[in-house]
C-alpha cells in the first residue's frame, strides 16, 4: 500500500538483514524519532530526510492550525535530532526558504536535493576510483570499509560503499573487508547486506580485527564515510574510524574519505568545533536484550570520532578529490576550483 501523500515512508534500517519493513511518518514526533533511533541514519539519508520533513510539518501544521512560531519550533526539532551529521541541517536549511511559497514548492525542492545527492554520489565515486587506481595500480583492489555507507545512508549508489561499487562495476576490485562496526552492527547488518545484494566478495570482521588486516597486508586501501568535514579536513566519522586511519598511516596504504560536498562544514575550523554525539549506555553493556556486562556496569558510548586531516590521504566529493596535507582549508580548495573552471 503507498503511502499517503503528507506521510514519509522510511526502510527499517533497525530491522535489517532479517526483516524488511517500513515505518510511515506523518507527525514531527515520528520523523525526530526515527532519526534518532536510526531507523534512518548516514548523513546524505539525513539530508534528504531533514528536506522532506519540512513538508511533513508542514502537512501537520495544517491538520492542527499551527502559528508560523510552533511550525519554526517543530523544523528546529528535525534539524537537531542529531547533532554529529552536517547534511540533516543542510536538508531543513535547503528547503526552509520556500515555507511561504507552500508545501508543494518545499516538497519540489527536497526532490530536487535527492536527485542532486544520487548524481553527486556517482560523480564522487567515479572520482575517488580514479585517485585508487592512480596509487594502488590497476588490480583487484582490496578494500576495507568501516560503518555503512552505501544506498541505505545515502539517497541512492552510496558514498564510500559508492566508489567500492564502482571499483566493482569497472572489474578492478578485489576481497572487500567489512568491519562490523559495534555496538549497532551497521557493517555487518546494513553493508554485508548491500554488498550481497549486488553479489560483491566480501566478509565480515569483528572491528577489533581491522588493523591486523591493514599490518598484514591483506587490504589495499580504507574507504569510510563521513558525517562532517571540518574546513581544514578534520572529519567525524563513526566511532572506531580512526583506529582505522592510524593502521593505514603505519601501513603505508591510504585512507580516503567519501562524502558530498554538503557534509563539508566550512564554518567549523577543525574537528575540535564537532559535536560527538553521544548515545545510550545500554547499547554498550546489552545486545539484543540480554546483558553483556555485569549489572550496575557504565557504557561509554560516543557514536563518532574524529580522524585528523594529517591521517587522511584523500578527501573524495563530486567537486573533486582533495589531499588534506596539500590544503589548509576546504572552503579555500573549492573556491580556487570553482574559478578556474568558471574561467
Amino acid at each position: 500500500m503507498a503511502a499517503p501523500r503528507s506521510c514519509l515512508r522510511l526502510l527499517d534500517q533497525t530491522k535489517l538483514p532479517e526483516f524488511e519493513k517500513y515505518v510511515d511518518c506523518d507527525r514531527v514526533d515520528q520523523i525526530v524519532d526515527a532519526i534518532q533511533r536510526l531507523v534512518v541514519r548516514g548523513a546524505p539519508a539525513l539530508g534528504a530526510v531533514g528536506a522532506l520533513g519540512v513538508a511533513v510539518a508542514m502537512y501537520e501544521g495544517e491538520r492542527h492550525c499551527w502559528d508560523r512560531a510552533r511550525l519554526d519550533h517543530e523544523i528546529l526539532r528535525v534539524r537537531d535530532a542529531r547533532p554529529t551529521a552536517a547534511n540533516l541541517a543542510v536538508g531543513v536549511e535547503r528547503v526552509k526558504p520556500l515555507i511561504d511559497d507552500g508545501v508543494d514548492a518545499v516538497v519540489a525542492e527536497a526532490l530536487a536535493y535527492v536527485a542532486e545527492d544520487e548524481w553527486a554520489n556517482r560523480r564522487l565515486s567515479a572520482l575517488g576510483a580514479d585517485w585508487i587506481l592512480d596509487r594502488v595500480g590497476h588490480r583487484p583492489v582490496r578494500v576495507l570499509t568501516h560503518c555503512n555507507t552505501g544506498s541505505l545512508a545515502t539517497t541512492s549508489w552510496g558514498t564510500g560503499l559508492g566508489l567500492v561499487r564502482e571499483l566493482h562495476v569497472r572489474g578492478e576490485l578485489g576481497l572487500v573487508y567489512v568491519d562490523e562496526t559495534r555496538p549497532l552492527l551497521q557493517g555487518s547488518r546494513l553493508t554485508s547486506w548491500e554488498l550481497t545484494q549486488d553479489g560483491i566478495e566480501h566478509v565480515v570482521q569483528v572491528d577489533g580485527a581491522a588493523a591486523s588486516t591493514i599490518l598484514r597486508g591483506l587490504a589495499d586501501v580504507a574507504i569510510v564515510g563521513a558525517d562532517r568535514i571540518a574546513d581544514n579536513g578534520d572529519t567525524a566519522n563513526k566511532i572506531g574510524s580512526v583506529g582505522v586511519a592510524l593502521a593505514c598511516a603505519d601501513a603505508g596504504i591510504p585512507f580516503v574519505v567519501a562524502a558530498p560536498s554538503t557534509t563539508v562544514d566550512s564554518a567549523t575550523a577543525t574537528g575540535e568545533g564537532i559535536e560527538i554525539e553521544m548515545r545510550s549506555s545500554t547499547e554498550v553493556v546489552a545486545f539484543g536484550g540480554s546483558a553483556t556486562a555485569p549489572a550496575g556496569s557504565r557504557g561509554f558510548n560516543p557514536a563518532f570520532d574524529i580522524t585528523p586531516a594529517r591521517l587522511i590521504n584523500a578527501i573524495v566529493t563530486e567537486l573533486g578529490v582533495v589531499e588534506p596535507h596539500a590544503v589548509s582549508s576546504m572552503r579555500d580548495h573549492f573556491a580556487r576550483r570553482a574559478s578556474s573552471a568558471s574561467t
